[in-house]
Protein backbone atom coordinates (compact mmCIF):
# COMPACT_ATOMS: atom_id res chain seq x y z
CA UNK A 1 0.00 0.00 0.00
CA UNK A 2 2.45 2.71 -1.11
CA UNK A 3 1.31 6.39 -1.55
CA UNK A 4 2.46 9.57 -2.64
CA UNK A 5 -0.24 11.21 -1.39
CA UNK A 6 -0.97 14.82 -2.22
CA UNK A 7 -2.59 17.80 -0.34
CA UNK A 8 -4.37 20.61 -2.77
CA UNK A 9 -4.57 24.12 -1.82
CA UNK A 10 -6.98 25.59 -3.36
CA UNK A 11 -6.47 30.15 -3.64
CA UNK A 12 -9.87 30.41 -1.24
CA UNK A 13 -8.75 27.63 1.21
CA UNK A 14 -8.44 28.97 4.97
CA UNK A 15 -4.94 28.66 5.87
CA UNK A 16 -4.72 28.54 9.46
CA UNK A 17 -6.58 25.12 9.07
CA UNK A 18 -4.50 23.89 5.80
CA UNK A 19 -1.01 24.69 7.50
CA UNK A 20 -1.68 22.57 10.43
CA UNK A 21 -4.16 19.41 8.77
CA UNK A 22 -0.68 19.34 6.13
CA UNK A 23 2.08 19.54 9.20
CA UNK A 24 0.00 16.98 11.15
CA UNK A 25 -0.45 14.64 7.96
CA UNK A 26 3.49 15.15 6.92
CA UNK A 27 5.44 14.20 10.05
CA UNK A 28 2.95 12.50 11.97
CA UNK A 29 4.65 9.18 12.85
CA UNK A 30 8.07 10.86 11.56
CA UNK A 31 5.75 10.55 7.97
CA UNK A 32 6.47 6.90 8.04
CA UNK A 33 2.78 6.29 7.37
CA UNK A 34 1.14 5.14 3.85
CA UNK A 35 -1.43 7.63 4.12
CA UNK A 36 1.04 10.32 4.95
CA UNK A 37 1.40 14.08 2.93
CA UNK A 38 4.57 14.27 0.85
CA UNK A 39 3.09 16.45 -2.23
CA UNK A 40 1.37 19.70 -1.41
CA UNK A 41 -0.09 21.35 -4.74
CA UNK A 42 -0.83 24.89 -4.02
CA UNK A 43 -2.87 26.69 -6.37
CA UNK A 44 -1.54 30.24 -7.85
CA UNK A 45 -3.14 31.85 -10.50
CA UNK A 46 0.15 34.37 -9.81
CA UNK A 47 2.39 31.91 -11.09
CA UNK A 48 5.52 29.48 -8.61
CA UNK A 49 6.59 33.20 -6.75
CA UNK A 50 3.22 34.23 -6.48
CA UNK A 51 1.23 35.91 -2.91
CA UNK A 52 -0.69 32.70 -2.19
CA UNK A 53 2.09 29.80 -2.75
CA UNK A 54 4.83 31.83 -0.92
CA UNK A 55 2.11 32.87 2.19
CA UNK A 56 1.27 29.45 2.48
CA UNK A 57 5.25 27.84 2.04
CA UNK A 58 6.09 30.37 4.97
CA UNK A 59 3.31 29.40 6.97
CA UNK A 60 3.75 25.92 6.62
CA UNK A 61 7.49 26.34 7.28
CA UNK A 62 7.30 28.58 10.49
CA UNK A 63 4.75 26.19 11.67
CA UNK A 64 6.75 23.10 10.97
CA UNK A 65 10.04 25.01 13.19
CA UNK A 66 7.27 24.88 16.59
CA UNK A 67 7.41 20.62 15.88
CA UNK A 68 9.79 19.16 19.36
CA UNK A 69 12.22 16.77 18.31
CA UNK A 70 12.84 13.99 20.92
CA UNK A 71 11.96 10.77 22.92
CA UNK A 72 8.71 9.34 21.75
CA UNK A 73 7.87 8.51 25.40
CA UNK A 74 7.93 12.21 26.19
CA UNK A 75 4.60 13.69 25.87
CA UNK A 76 6.21 16.82 24.54
CA UNK A 77 7.65 15.41 21.74
CA UNK A 78 6.10 15.70 18.05
CA UNK A 79 9.10 14.01 16.22
CA UNK A 80 10.66 10.66 16.88
CA UNK A 81 13.27 8.76 15.43
CA UNK A 82 12.76 6.66 12.48
CA UNK A 83 12.14 2.93 11.99
CA UNK A 84 16.17 2.12 11.07
CA UNK A 85 19.25 3.34 9.72
CA UNK A 86 18.32 2.04 6.48
CA UNK A 87 15.57 4.42 6.45
CA UNK A 88 17.63 7.10 7.85
CA UNK A 89 19.47 6.64 4.91
CA UNK A 90 17.25 6.82 2.38
CA UNK A 91 15.53 9.82 3.60
CA UNK A 92 18.54 11.56 3.76
CA UNK A 93 19.93 10.46 0.25
CA UNK A 94 16.49 12.23 -1.27
CA UNK A 95 16.98 14.96 1.10
CA UNK A 96 20.60 15.15 -1.04
CA UNK A 97 18.79 14.57 -4.58
CA UNK A 98 15.90 17.85 -3.07
CA UNK A 99 19.00 20.28 -3.23
CA UNK A 100 19.68 19.42 -7.24
CA UNK A 101 16.87 21.14 -8.47
CA UNK A 102 14.67 22.38 -5.63
CA UNK A 103 14.51 25.27 -3.05
CA UNK A 104 15.10 23.78 0.30
CA UNK A 105 12.95 26.02 2.53
CA UNK A 106 13.33 23.87 6.03
CA UNK A 107 15.88 21.09 6.99
CA UNK A 108 15.95 20.68 10.90
CA UNK A 109 18.28 20.21 12.68
CA UNK A 110 17.92 17.01 14.99
CA UNK A 111 18.97 18.18 19.37
CA UNK A 112 22.47 16.55 20.29
CA UNK A 113 21.66 13.55 22.05
CA UNK A 114 18.67 12.16 20.41
CA UNK A 115 20.22 9.77 18.02
CA UNK A 116 21.19 8.27 21.11
CA UNK A 117 17.15 7.66 22.21
CA UNK A 118 16.28 3.93 21.84
CA UNK A 119 19.18 3.13 19.52
CA UNK A 120 17.06 4.99 16.70
CA UNK A 121 18.01 7.17 14.12
CA UNK A 122 16.29 10.87 14.42
CA UNK A 123 15.87 12.69 10.70
CA UNK A 124 14.48 15.97 10.83
CA UNK A 125 11.14 17.37 9.11
CA UNK A 126 12.56 19.26 5.61
CA UNK A 127 10.81 20.86 3.20
CA UNK A 128 11.47 21.92 -0.46
CA UNK A 129 9.40 24.19 -2.16
CA UNK A 130 9.77 24.74 -6.23
CA UNK A 131 9.79 21.29 -7.17
CA UNK A 132 9.55 20.14 -10.62
CA UNK A 133 6.30 17.97 -11.29
CA UNK A 134 9.23 15.12 -12.77
CA UNK A 135 11.25 15.27 -10.03
CA UNK A 136 12.09 12.78 -7.62
CA UNK A 137 10.89 14.61 -4.69
CA UNK A 138 7.53 15.10 -6.71
CA UNK A 139 7.35 11.06 -7.81
CA UNK A 140 9.19 8.30 -5.61
CA UNK A 141 7.61 7.36 -2.41
CA UNK A 142 10.22 8.19 0.52
CA UNK A 143 8.12 7.23 3.53
CA UNK A 144 9.82 9.94 6.05
CA UNK A 145 9.46 13.52 7.13
CA UNK A 146 10.20 15.24 3.40
CA UNK A 147 7.36 16.84 1.82
CA UNK A 148 7.63 18.59 -1.74
CA UNK A 149 5.76 21.74 -2.14
CA UNK A 150 4.48 22.13 -5.57
CA UNK A 151 2.58 24.84 -7.95
CA UNK A 152 -0.36 24.59 -10.01
CA UNK A 153 -1.95 27.75 -12.15
CA UNK A 154 -5.27 26.57 -11.40
CA UNK A 155 -7.91 24.00 -9.60
CA UNK A 156 -7.80 21.83 -12.84
CA UNK A 157 -4.36 21.67 -13.31
CA UNK A 158 -3.93 20.50 -9.13
CA UNK A 159 -6.31 17.90 -9.72
CA UNK A 160 -3.92 16.89 -13.03
CA UNK A 161 -1.17 16.44 -11.14
CA UNK A 162 -2.25 15.40 -8.25
CA UNK A 163 -3.42 12.41 -10.42
CA UNK A 164 -0.54 12.00 -12.18
CA UNK A 165 1.37 9.46 -9.74
CA UNK A 166 0.65 5.78 -10.18
CA UNK A 167 0.02 5.40 -6.64
CA UNK A 168 -3.75 6.22 -5.49
CA UNK A 169 -4.25 5.78 -1.86
CA UNK A 170 -4.83 9.17 -0.22
CA UNK A 171 -5.71 12.88 -1.10
CA UNK A 172 -7.04 15.76 0.63
CA UNK A 173 -8.26 19.15 -0.77
CA UNK A 174 -8.55 22.29 1.24
CA UNK A 175 -10.94 24.93 -0.18
CA UNK A 176 -13.94 27.16 0.44
CA UNK A 177 -15.35 27.08 -2.46
CA UNK A 178 -18.28 24.15 -3.21
CA UNK A 179 -17.62 23.48 -6.99
CA UNK A 180 -14.23 22.51 -6.75
CA UNK A 181 -15.17 19.90 -3.52
CA UNK A 182 -17.32 18.62 -5.30
CA UNK A 183 -15.32 18.24 -8.33
CA UNK A 184 -12.33 16.59 -6.30
CA UNK A 185 -15.00 14.35 -5.13
CA UNK A 186 -15.48 13.63 -9.14
CA UNK A 187 -11.70 13.33 -10.29
CA UNK A 188 -9.60 13.59 -7.21
CA UNK A 189 -8.28 9.62 -8.06
CA UNK A 190 -8.11 8.08 -4.73
CA UNK A 191 -9.11 5.50 -2.68
CA UNK A 192 -9.74 8.04 0.70
CA UNK A 193 -10.15 11.60 -0.21
CA UNK A 194 -10.31 14.08 3.00
CA UNK A 195 -12.01 17.75 2.49
CA UNK A 196 -10.62 20.67 4.60
CA UNK A 197 -8.76 17.86 7.43
CA UNK A 198 -5.82 16.20 7.33
CA UNK A 199 -5.20 12.88 5.25
CA UNK A 200 -4.36 10.53 7.53
CA UNK A 201 -6.29 8.72 10.52
CA UNK A 202 -8.61 6.71 8.44
CA UNK A 203 -11.92 5.39 11.76
CA UNK A 204 -12.15 1.69 11.05
CA UNK A 205 -15.66 0.97 10.62
CA UNK A 206 -16.48 4.55 9.48
CA UNK A 207 -13.97 5.39 6.22
CA UNK A 208 -12.99 1.80 4.76
CA UNK A 209 -8.85 2.36 3.97
CA UNK A 210 -7.56 1.42 0.76
CA UNK A 211 -6.41 2.46 -3.01
CA UNK A 212 -5.74 1.67 -6.14
CA UNK A 213 -3.24 1.51 -8.94
CA UNK A 214 0.33 0.94 -7.08
CA UNK A 215 -1.07 1.66 -3.51
CA UNK A 216 -3.41 -1.90 -3.30
CA UNK A 217 -6.67 -3.03 -5.13
CA UNK A 218 -9.65 -1.18 -2.98
CA UNK A 219 -10.72 -1.37 0.97
CA UNK A 220 -8.10 -3.22 2.96
CA UNK A 221 -9.96 -2.96 6.23
CA UNK A 222 -13.06 -0.62 8.03
CA UNK A 223 -16.25 -2.23 6.17
CA UNK A 224 -18.14 -4.76 4.37
CA UNK A 225 -16.48 -3.93 1.28
CA UNK A 226 -13.37 -5.55 2.69
CA UNK A 227 -14.93 -8.95 3.39
CA UNK A 228 -16.37 -9.12 -0.62
CA UNK A 229 -12.90 -9.10 -1.76
CA UNK A 230 -12.11 -12.54 -0.47
CA UNK A 231 -15.34 -14.16 -2.43
CA UNK A 232 -15.31 -15.52 -5.99
CA UNK A 233 -17.96 -13.48 -7.38
CA UNK A 234 -20.35 -15.94 -10.09
CA UNK A 235 -22.94 -15.41 -12.30
CA UNK A 236 -26.51 -17.14 -12.52
CA UNK A 237 -28.78 -17.20 -15.52
CA UNK A 238 -31.97 -18.97 -15.75
CA UNK A 239 -34.72 -19.60 -18.40
CA UNK A 240 -38.00 -18.95 -16.39
CA UNK A 241 -40.58 -19.58 -18.77
CA UNK A 242 -41.28 -23.14 -18.17
CA UNK A 243 -42.81 -25.48 -20.41
CA UNK A 244 -44.68 -27.73 -18.04
CA UNK A 245 -43.28 -29.13 -14.92
CA UNK A 246 -42.34 -32.38 -13.79
CA UNK A 247 -42.36 -32.69 -9.64
CA UNK A 248 -42.32 -36.29 -10.05
CA UNK A 249 -38.59 -36.58 -11.51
Amino acid sequence: MGGKNAVIIDTSADLDEAVLGVRHSAFGFQGQKCSACSRVIVVDPAGPEGPHITTFTRRFVEATKALVIGDPMLPGTDVGPVIDAEAAAKISRYVDLGKQGCRLELAMEVPPGAAAVGGHPFVGPAIFSHVPPDHALAKDEIFGPVVAVLHAPSFDAALGLANSSPYKLTGGVFSRMPSHLDQAKREFRVGNLYLNRGITGALVARQPFGGFGMSGVGSKAGGADYLLQFVEPRASCENTLRRGFAPEL
